[in-house]
């Protein structure tokens, strides 16, 4: 659980508080009107937070490479039958964009 401190007292405090997360490896949020609003954490903190998003983030990417392939490989032009047009009153035409 992280300290929490109101932003005003944080500015009277900051080299306690610098001291507390280095040393005392607590966690420190700076809130405003009750609502947090910083959070000070150690820098071995900070590199495993970076580590964990960068982690993710390539997560992300390679669980979405193979979904958006096979949606778009199940994607298939339909036209629409010459006379549902008319019956719409549909006078614009889709063209698929060009493949490189």
């Amino acid at each position: 659980m992280a300290y929490e401190i109101p932003v005003t007292q944080a500015r009277a405090e900051l080299a306690d508080l610098i001291n507390r997360v280095v040393y005392g490896e607590e966690r420190v949020v700076v809130t405003r009107h009750g609502k947090p609003l910083v959070a000070l954490v150690s820098a071995a903190d900070l590199a495993r937070l970076e580590n964990l998003t960068a982690e993710e983030a390539e997560g992300t990417a390679a669980a979405e490479e193979p979904v958006i392939g096979s949606v778009s490989s199940s994607i298939r032009s339909v036209t629409s039958a010459q006379g549902e047009r008319a019956d719409f009153g549909i006078v614009a035409k889709h063209e698929p964009p060009e493949r490189r």
